[in-house]
C-alpha cells in the first residue's frame, strides 16, 4: 500500500510538472491600431493566423484602440486588421515569445502615407534608399515590372493623346479628310475609347457634306458604322444618339432618325426638346417641312415653353398655307397659335419680326389680279 502511494504521488508530481510546461509554452500578442485621422480605432477586427500549426484566433479593440490576446502557443504568425470588412493592413511573421506580450501595431494614416509616397514613386520611376530596403524582393521585382508597364502605357497614352487633339483640332476647321487620318491612328491605338469613333463619326458626316453620288453614300456609312461603334462602347451616351439621329435626317431615314431621338430623350428627357428641335431645323435645310413640323411639335410637347420651337413649327406649317380664287389666305390650324404663344414667350426674341410679318401676311388678303407699275395713268385718247 505504501509502494503503491509512492507511486501515485510520482505520477501526480509529474502531471503537475507538464501542466506547469504547458502554462509556460503560451504567448501574448497585443498592440494599438490608429485610423486614418491618427486617431484611437474602435471595434476593429484582428485576425491572428497561426503559420506553422494551424490556428485562427480573432480579438477588437476597446475604446482607446487597444487590443489584446493571450493563451497563444508560441510560434510564428500572421496579424491582419480588419475595418468594416475589408482587410487594411496585414504583419506577417510574428514569432511569439515567452513573458512580454509581442507588439503588433497598426497605424492607417502612416501607411496611407506610405502608400501615396511609394505610388508618386512608382509614377516617377524613382524610389528612395528607404522606399527600397522597405520592398521585399519579390515586391522589387514586381515594382520594375510595373514601372516598365507604366512607362509603355505613358508613351502609348502620350501618342494616343497627340492623334487624338491633331483629329479635333482638324474637325474643328472642317479638314475632313486630316480629322479622318488622325482619328483612325488612334483607334489603331486603342478600339475601345468611344470618343475616337464618336468624333470620327462626325468627321464623317463633315466629308459626306462636301461630296456626291456614290462618294457621299460612302462617307454616310463609314459615319454611321462609327456612330454605331461609339453607341456600343458607350449606350448611355445621349448626345451620340442625338448626332447620329441627325446625320440620318440629312440622309433623309426619317423613321430612324426619329428612333434614335427616342432613344436620346429616354436617356436625358430634359433635353429632348432640345433634340427634337434640332430634328425639325435639319429637315427643314433639306426641305421635308412636313417631317420637319412633326419633329418642332414633339420639341413643344417636350417643352411647351421653347419659343424658337414654337416659331419654327409656325413656320414649318405655314409651308400648306393656299388661297382661294379671290385671294384669301387658308392658314393650316396652330399656324397662328404657335405664332401668338411665341411673341407670348420672347416678344423681343430673333424672330419677333418674322413672326409679326406672317402674323400679319395670314390675316390679310391677297391682291390675285396683276397690274403692270409701268402702265400709263388716265383713260385719256392719244391724238
Amino acid at each position: 500500500m505504501k509502494a503503491i502511494m509512492g507511486k501515485f504521488a510520482v505520477v501526480a508530481m509529474s502531471s503537475f510538472l507538464f501542466a506547469g510546461l504547458s502554462r509556460a509554452q503560451t504567448s501574448s500578442i497585443e498592440g494599438d491600431v490608429k485610423g486614418e485621422d491618427s486617431s484611437p480605432l474602435r471595434g476593429a477586427l484582428v485576425k491572428i493566423e497561426r503559420k506553422d500549426i494551424k490556428g485562427s484566433y480573432k480579438v477588437k479593440t476597446d475604446k482607446k484602440g487597444h487590443f489584446f490576446h493571450t493563451g497563444l502557443p508560441l510560434g510564428m504568425y500572421r496579424v491582419t486588421l480588419e475595418v468594416d470588412g475589408k482587410d487594411r493592413d496585414t504583419v506577417d511573421n510574428v514569432r511569439t515569445r515567452l513573458g512580454d506580450p509581442t507588439s503588433v501595431n497598426f497605424d492607417l494614416a502612416a501607411m496611407k502615407k506610405r502608400q501615396d509616397a511609394m505610388s508618386k514613386a512608382a509614377d516617377s520611376g524613382q524610389l528612395t534608399r528607404e522606399q527600397e530596403r522597405e520592398l521585399s524582393p519579390e515586391q522589387r521585382q514586381a515594382m520594375e515590372k510595373q514601372l516598365k508597364e507604366r512607362a509603355g502605357a505613358l508613351a502609348k497614352n502620350k501618342v494616343l493623346n497627340e492623334a487624338f487633339n491633331q483629329g479635333m483640332e482638324a474637325l474643328k476647321n472642317k479638314q475632313w479628310d486630316a480629322a479622318l487620318e488622325a482619328f483612325n491612328r488612334a483607334a489603331e491605338m486603342d478600339a475601345k475609347q468611344h470618343v475616337i469613333w464618336g468624333n470620327m463619326a462626325e468627321a464623317y458626316v463633315g466629308l459626306a457634306g462636301a461630296k456626291t453620288g456614290a462618294e457621299q453614300d460612302a462617307a454616310f456609312a463609314k459615319g454611321t458604322e462609327c456612330y454605331n461603334k461609339a453607341i456600343e462602347l458607350k449606350p448611355d451616351d445621349a448626345a451620340y444618339h442625338n448626332n447620329f439621329a441627325l446625320a440620318l435626317a440629312k440622309q433623309k431615314k426619317t423613321a430612324e432618325a426619329q428612333a434614335e431621338l427616342e432613344k436620346a430623350a429616354q436617356i436625358n428627357p430634359p433635353g429632348a426638346g432640345q433634340y427634337f428641335y434640332n430634328l425639325g431645323a435639319v429637315l427643314t435645310n433639306i426641305g421635308q417641312s412636313e417631317a420637319a413640323s412633326v419633329a418642332f411639335k414633339r420639341a413643344i410637347d417636350a417643352d411647351p415653353k421653347y419659343a424658337n420651337a414654337q416659331f419654327q413649327y409656325a413656320v414649318a406649317l405655314s409651308a400648306k398655307i393656299t388661297y382661294t380664287p379671290d385671294g384669301k389666305v387658308i392658314t393650316p390650324p396652330g399656324v397662328k397659335e404657335a405664332l401668338d404663344r411665341y411673341l407670348e414667350l420672347d416678344p423681343n426674341g430673333q424672330f419677333a419680326e418674322a413672326a409679326k410679318g406672317l402674323l400679319q401676311s395670314i390675316s390679310s388678303q391677297v391682291e390675285t389680279q396683276y397690274t403692270n407699275p409701268a402702265a400709263k395713268k388716265g383713260g385719256g385718247k392719244k391724238k
